[in-house]
């Protein structure tokens, strides 16, 4: 009798990640509907499409992100895709008994100390800090559920300035797609991430030519100086 394929719902399949992710090879089967077909502020949408899919994972990556100032500018959007989406993903896969997997961010953590573990206690720093964190508390109410607090941008470093007084864990988007199965079966929480650097020493790494900024006095309230989170466990898996 022939195996059946395990099957996976990505959402933000059209995001700067979800390209990336796409060109994965696996076995799984993997599924990125459309905006349209599987609209996280609509729950119908998103019990129609999963009952003819059938999935045995759900994949959350679908979010309002960058630019930072848009959380501030619109809470509603900010407020109806991160929480209030995430909050359907998750009573969707409580409903129909997925694994889920959710992608947080290191913006959870109070961005003062640094090196922070997954059992520290969170304090986000800016409004899409707090947009993610109000995700993650839907997630925690759904014990089949893996929490990933990433740090990642895309390949090459997108800009021609960068941070030096600005510290985090950067790594690229495709680091994290091609070892992101080794993850799934997780339950919890993790931070994922590379070494913690400065944005300037990482971005001079893959780009000499990239000019050195520091983070002003009146953008402190977006721009945490200090994010970077303790990865062993996430190197351990890796291993």
């Amino acid at each position: 009798m022939k195996k059946k394929k395990i099957k996976i719902i990505f959402t933000g399949g059209t995001g700067r990640f979800g390209k990336i992710f796409r060109q994965i090879k696996t076995n799984y089967d993997l599924y990125f509907p459309t905006r349209n077909q599987f609209d996280i502020t609509n729950f119908k949408k998103l019990e129609n499409y999963t009952k003819r899919v059938k999935p045995n994972f759900l994949i959350h990556a679908a979010a309002l992100s960058r630019p930072m100032e848009d959380h501030d500018k619109h809470i509603s959007k900010s407020i109806d895709t991160n929480i209030i989406g995430t909050s359907n993903i998750v009573k969707i896969c409580s409903k129909f008994k997925i694994k889920l997997i959710y992608f947080s961010t290191n913006y959870v953590y109070p961005a003062k100390a640094g090196n922070y573990t997954e059992k520290d206690p969170v304090l986000p720093h800016n409004k899409y800090g707090w947009s993610k964190l109000g995700g993650e508390a839907a997630v925690h109410m759904y014990k089949n559920s893996l929490i990933l607090r990433i740090c990642m941008t895309e390949r090459p470093f997108a800009y021609s300035k960068a941070f030096a007084n600005m510290k985090t864990n950067f790594i690229f988007h495709d680091e994290i797609a091609k070892n992101l199965f080794k993850l799934i079966r997780l339950k919890g929480v993790l931070n994922v991430g590379g070494k913690s650097q400065s944005i300037f020493n990482f971005a001079k790494t893959f780009n000499p030519k990239v000019k050195k900024i520091f983070v002003k006095k009146k953008q402190l309230k977006i721009f945490p100086l200090n994010s970077t989170m303790n990865i062993s466990k996430f190197k351990k898996i890796l291993k």
